[in-house]
């Protein structure tokens, strides 16, 4: 367990579940298949997160309105989130959520790494809670995975598409690998499981939660099967915690019935293990609460380290670390506090926790990119190595920790320790059990040793444990007054099997006994054993016990710490010798006799032992350097004194003693080239050590630069899944043009503002000899099949005053076409050229003329049947025509006739007041005017004619044209008393 919950601040009258879909490279396709898998009227509401391009804007909005009938829309600061709608982030901005309101704030720059869909998640989690979905979809890198633990942690549901369905796998991966508790399913299988009853915007009264929360039983029930499978009982946490958590593992197997579920742990451990795993809440991060953290280092840890004792340790112990970011926290601050001029200290920093594999991750030290959120650039370079996944703790701080599986409920605490640090464990727990954790963490600790709680947790009903140091942050330092020694040994030891065993006197007595053995150790240390020296593999000297003046020295020149260099000379070659045969022979012990000269012992015998100690903890075990003098022997009694022998064997004993003195002397000079190449290797080495250091801080740049890359790739891959989909829409949109312009067979030329030639269609090859290579020339330049028309200069005037123009051409086959030029407008109503227009009239005309030429045949046949006088003039009185009667009574023929006017023919017979007059009362009237009497003076009869008018004046003829028919009816002279 590690970090609970976060501190809701749910106001918000939204109570619809959010969905948050985040993706990078490859995420278009992902969220179109699940957009148009989910129904349109799920009652959730759904907000996409994507790496996008900050320089370009997105039509993503529109690219996935195609895939789903809710509307699509790119989200604004303040915008309500509402069921049944999609809100896209925009490009170049990060999106939070406070009471169900969007906040868009614009990208914060810098050279960190942007992580968008960790912090929506994250701000979601601490908004909306239990109603809180995150999915993590296709992308590289990890952005994401701490973002889906707060989703996690505040009792939300996460779902991670399955790796081999991405089209990059990063991101999905890094979540599993994290250990996130999500379901791994398909994009197309993620709507159906959101639409379960425990996602649903309104859960019944009889869900899995519900039933568990009414019927204690029934909740017992599931918890004593997985107690007997896992060895941890959680009877003693908050119901609704651990309901909810069961509840929604039932619901991933499809299981509403808790009889039934009890049934499948017993049956399948498997499921017993998922339940488990589901049940510990391993969400935390580095310098998680950063006010609190800065607290402990400026108020707290001067304090602890000022009041350490001669042993100069600091011991720290974090319970429930989850996947250790805590506990590296803190061994941080107390690594800067060594670099800062702190007086020396050891460091004894344990992290335990009940998840087996949350330890393993933390002994690991591997964390995804996104935890450069939460350090600084300074602690990040300082204490982390960049790998191809992430980060890595680097040796010399996860060397200061110690990681183990432990309960701290059941199992025994570490004591004497100077600090505790356990955060948001507490508060999924009972008040009987968080009252007996207090008391576990006040004896684990020492008298002043402070405890580390946090922000909504506290000590409780004991203020005789503790005493407030920051109550905002919660720090407590222990008390070691009577009453409190008295309250733990009333209440008994907590972490005893039965948790209520009291103390025995022999207990208490315990720390006085033990230093009692530490001192007669010490004594015995002192007054028997050898003087000697702890050093490494290396030779250099760790430790030094006991008197070793007379063996070891400093060595003129530059100080060192390796032993056979601060040994006196007699002591050099014995010692390389002896430790020789322990490091690489692989003896455990070596043993030379040496005798000193005068100057060092006066000829004295001494004893070089050298033996390799225990390895603690996995380490190269270190070797201990013993010197122990022999006492001189005396001449044995009863030895008969050797005489000296004779010449021969005297001279053979003094070649034997020269060979001899010649093979130490080689040997002496081996040993010295030896140490020499051996000497020259170190600085091989450490030149080879510089380089791959420079190799190192190469590499480091060649990583920070592939990041640089990797994310740009991600932008222009988003970037081009875009654009793809566009092409693909312009695309259907060319091939739909293509066919209406085909269908309505214009003719169209589109000119730039020079009227060069842009685009033509087919037909417009029939007016201008135009050819696939003209594009880009000056329609001037290509030859026009027209008769006669200056279209070119009509575009010109077109162009300069925008007002389009129509009129009629005809080619040089006779055929005719209606030619409309008018500007080229862009969608931003810009004016980029001129759009000629040809239509093919010639059918229509040739129609309209043959249908005019038989209207006019069958009106003049008819015409000519009638006896009575017919003139039909037009709208200026000039005749256009009169059939046989007319000029019969009138006289003349028809050719003088046509086209003059009404009151000139006849000999101006027609130029009378009555006939003027009848003309001029029939204007602008659709009625005739009938029996309106006239007298003219006819060529053709002896005196006045008179007669009978009638005038009709036709209109709505074609291009506005108006006639007049006139009809001349004869007076008889029984109707002389017609009126008029």
């Amino acid at each position: 367990m590690a970090e609970g919950p976060l501190a809701l601040t749910d106001t918000s009258p939204l109570t619809a579940p959010v969905v948050a879909l985040g993706a990078s490279a490859g995420g278009l396709q992902a969220f179109e298949q699940f957009l148009a898998a989910m129904p349109a009227d799920s009652g959730m509401a759904f907000v996409v997160i994507q790496h996008l391009d900050r320089r370009h804007p997105s039509i993503l909005p529109e690219i996935l309105q195609r895939s789903t009938a809710m509307p699509v829309v790119q989200a604004q600061d303040q915008m309500p989130l509402q069921p049944n709608r999609v809100h896209v982030c925009p490009p170049n901005f990060d999106l939070g959520v406070v009471h169900a309101l969007l906040q868009v704030r614009p990208v914060a720059p810098g050279p960190g790494l942007h992580l968008p869909i960790d912090a929506f998640f994250r701000a979601l989690a601490l908004d909306q809670g239990e109603r809180a979905t995150a999915i993590v979809l296709s992308g590289t890198g990890s952005d994401g995975t701490l973002g889906l633990r707060a989703v996690a942690d505040a009792g939300g549901r996460c779902l991670v598409q399955d790796p081999a369905t991405a089209g990059f796998d990063g991101m999905p991966r890094s979540a599993i690998d994290a250990g996130v508790p999500a379901q791994v399913l398909p994009v197309p299988a993620m709507p159906a499981a959101l639409m379960q009853p425990a996602c649903a915007p309104a859960a019944p009264q009889g869900d899995p939660e519900s039933l568990l929360l009414g019927a204690p039983q029934s909740l017992q029930l599931v918890l004593t099967p997985l107690r007997r499978l896992t060895g941890h009982d959680f009877s003693g946490y908050k119901p609704s915690t651990i309901a909810r958590r069961v509840a929604r593992r039932m619901a991933a197997v499809g299981v509403t019935d808790p009889v039934a579920y009890a049934a499948r742990l017993k049956d399948q451990p498997a499921e017993a293990r998922a339940l488990f795993h589901e049940l510990l809440i391993n969400v935390t991060r580095f310098f998680r609460d950063p006010q609190a953290f800065e607290a402990l280092k400026t108020d707290v840890l001067p304090g602890l380290l000022g009041a350490l004792g001669e042993d100069r340790t600091v011991r720290v112990w974090v319970p429930g670390c989850a996947t250790g970011e805590e506990a590296y926290s803190i061994a941080i601050l107390l690594h800067e506090a060594l670099e800062a001029g702190a007086p020396a200290f050891r460091v004894q920093l344990y992290a335990t926790d009940l998840d087996e594999e949350a330890i393993a991750l933390a002994r690991a030290g591997r964390y995804p990119k996104s935890i450069e959120q939460d350090l600084t650039p300074q602690r990040l370079a300082r204490y982390f190595s960049e790998e191809e996944a992430g980060w890595r703790v680097k040796k010399e701080v996860r060397e200061m920790v110690v990681f183990a599986v432990q309960s701290v409920i059941k199992d025994p605490p570490f004591t004497r320790m100077d600090l505790v640090s356990c955060r948001n464990l507490m508060i999924y727990l009972e008040p009987a059990l968080q009252d007996r954790l207090v008391r576990t963490f006040h004896y684990a600790l020492r008298p002043g040793g402070v405890l580390m709680l946090s922000p909504s947790e506290g000590v409780g009903e004991h203020p005789d444990l503790f005493e407030a140091v920051d109550r905002k942050w919660k720090f407590y330092r222990a008390r070691a007054s009577v009453s409190a020694a008295r309250s733990v040994l009333g209440a008994g030891v907590p972490w005893s099997p039965d948790g209520h065993r009291p103390a025995t006197l022999g207990e208490v007595r315990k720390p006085r006994e033990t230093q009692l053995a530490e001192f007669a150790r010490r004594s015995l240390l002192q007054a028997f054993a050898p003087a000697a020296v702890v050093t490494d593999r290396q030779g250099a000297v760790l430790y030094v016990h006991g008197e070793t003046g007379p063996f070891l020295r400093l060595a003129p020149g530059l100080p060192t710490q390796q032993v056979v260099d601060l040994a006196v000379p007699a002591l050099q070659g014995p010692l390389r010798e002896a430790m020789d045969e322990v490091v690489h022979g692989h003896r455990p012990l070596s043993t030379r006799v040496v005798t000193l000269d005068q100057t060092a012992g006066a000829g004295q015998a001494l004893s070089v032992c050298v033996r390799q100690l225990p390895s603690p903890d996995g380490e190269a075990a270190p070797l201990l350097v013993s010197f122990e003098p022999l006492a001189p022997q005396g001449p044995a009694r009863g030895r008969r004194r050797v005489r000296p022998g004779s010449g021969a064997e005297t001279r053979r004993v003094l070649e034997l003693e020269q060979e001899l003195a010649l093979a130490k002397e080689s040997a002496s000079a081996i040993r010295e080239e030896h140490h020499s190449v051996i000497a020259e290797l170190k600085s091989a080495n450490e030149e080879l050590q510089s380089a791959n250091e420079e190799l190192q801080s190469t590499n480091e740049e060649l990583e920070t630069s592939k990041e640089e890359l990797q994310s740009l790739n991600e932008e222009l891959a988003t970037v081009n899944a875009e654009l793809q989909s566009k092409l693909e829409q312009m695309s259907d949109m060319q091939d739909d043009m293509k066919n209406l312009l085909d269908s309505i067979r214009l003719g169209i030329v589109f000119l730039d503002p020079q009227l060069r030639i842009r685009r033509f269609t087919k037909d417009a090859t029939l007016i201008y000899r135009l050819q696939g290579t003209d594009i880009g020339r000056a329609l001037a330049d290509i030859r026009s099949e027209l008769q006669g028309d200056d279209l070119l200069g009509e575009a010109r005037r077109v162009l300069d005053s925008l007002v389009p123009v129509e009129q009629e051409v005809a080619t040089a086959d006779g055929r005719r076409y209606l030619a409309r030029i008018q500007p080229y407008r862009t969608v931003d109503n810009v004016i980029d050229g001129i759009v000629l227009t040809f239509a093919d009239v010639t059918d229509r005309e040739r129609a309209r003329e043959a249908a005019a030429r038989g209207a006019r045949v069958l009106a003049e046949a008819i015409v000519e049947v009638v006896p009575t006088p017919l003139l039909v003039l037009d709208a200026q009185t000039n005749l256009v025509t009169v059939n046989r009667a007319g000029l019969a009574a009138f006289g003349g023929t028809l050719q003088e006739a046509v086209g003059r006017s009404l009151f000139e023919i006849g000999g101006g017979a027609w130029d009378t007041p009555a006939v003027r007059e009848a003309l001029q009362r029939s204007q602008g009237t659709q009625t005739p005017l009938t029996a309106w009497p006239a007298t003219l003076r006819s060529t053709q009869a002896q005196g006045p004619l008179k007669l009978w008018l009638s005038v009709r004046h036709i209109s709505g003829l074609e291009a506005g044209a108006e006639l007049v028919l006139l009809v001349a009816d004869p007076v008889e002279p029984a109707e002389s008393g017609r009126p008029a």
